[in-house]
């Protein structure tokens, strides 16, 4: 059998939460493994205008790699390991990885979220071209004056259209639940806030050789527009805490107090994984706080004279 590996605190996920929780914690001088299996949304960011210090913006893999190297500058690394399974022997946490085991006090929490989304051709090329976005908090002001199509839940029909008129006058809701008409009072914010409304259920969404996006619905119309925002949803990455008992709300997203400590003893989460913000920027801050919690709860490790 091949022996656990044993570490004062297991980051999972090597996203911006991760990462800056890694740095923070190899600052303190203490034993971390970072497991990613490489899924990080940061890297389908084409140029991100909305984190702080980048005037000119940066690129998501950029920024990964920014993290990545000063992680190497204090003695950290990123490692493919996926972890499967997760469960608690006393203090102690058993992390399963088809490798073996790691065995921690320590765990923090950072895979994000999965989008919910419809069937895109080259969806991947669509992101990365910018015809097709995924945070209008991020990036709407990135799009002043385009052509904007949205599709929204039924439990948040409007908001994101109405969100979208911020940056442009010329937005479109699509129809995703025909079973679920809208409101009155829906049509209305919609009506005075000049959001045209296509009540026919859309279809599918392809590209133009120019990467615009064309939106069919079922009546057999095709519309096209210079972006288009699927905002339909998340359901965060929770389950390795879920399985152990940490309580979960809205999307499964982790519920944490102001040390982003779970309500799983010896279990911290960070960014998109735990209900809030969807920001870098957030992620970012929340691994700092998380990181010093660790370190000031994990036995003190005093410097020897060299």
């Amino acid at each position: 059998m091949t022996l656990p590996r044993r570490c004062e605190v297991l980051v999972i996920g090597g996203g911006p939460g991760g990462l800056t929780a890694a740095i923070y914690l190899r600052r303190f001088r203490r034993d971390v493994i970072v497991a990613d299996k490489g899924n990080s949304r940061l890297a389908l960011i084409p140029v991100s205008h909305n984190y702080p210090g980048f005037p000119g913006g940066v690129p998501g893999h950029e920024l990964l790699d920014r993290l990545h190297q000063q992680l190497t500058c204090y003695g950290g690394a990123v490692e493919d390991i996926d972890i499967t399974a997760l469960r608690k022997d006393g203090a102690v946490f058993v992390a399963s990885h088809a490798g073996g085991e790691i065995h921690t006090p320590v765990v923090l929490l950072a895979t994000g979220v999965a989008d919910a989304g419809l069937p895109v051709e080259n969806w991947h090329d669509a992101v990365a071209a910018g015809a097709v976005r995924l945070c209008p908090v991020c990036d709407g002001f990135d799009i002043l004056d385009k052509k904007v199509a949205v599709v929204s839940q039924p439990h948040n029909r409007t908001g994101h259209a109405l969100f979208m008129r911020t940056f442009s006058c010329d937005v479109t809701l699509f129809e995703r639940e025909p079973r679920a008409p809208l409101s009155e009072q829906e049509a209305h914010s919609l009506r005075e806030a000049g959001v045209r409304y296509i009540s026919s259920p859309l279809k599918g969404v392809t590209l133009t050789d120019r990467m615009a996006p064309v939106l069919h619905t079922e009546d057999g119309e095709d519309y096209r527009f210079d972006v288009f925002y699927p905002m339909l949803g998340e359901k965060a990455r929770s389950t390795l805490a879920a399985d152990i008992g940490a309580a979960c709300g809205e999307c499964d997203k982790l519920i944490v107090d102001d040390h982003q400590r779970t309500t799983v003893p010896g279990l911290y989460a960070v960014g998109d994984v735990v209900i809030g913000l969807n920001q870098i920027s957030v992620a970012t801050g929340q691994a700092a706080i998380a990181a010093t919690a660790i370190h000031n709860a994990l036995p003190w490790q005093f410097r020897c004279q060299s």
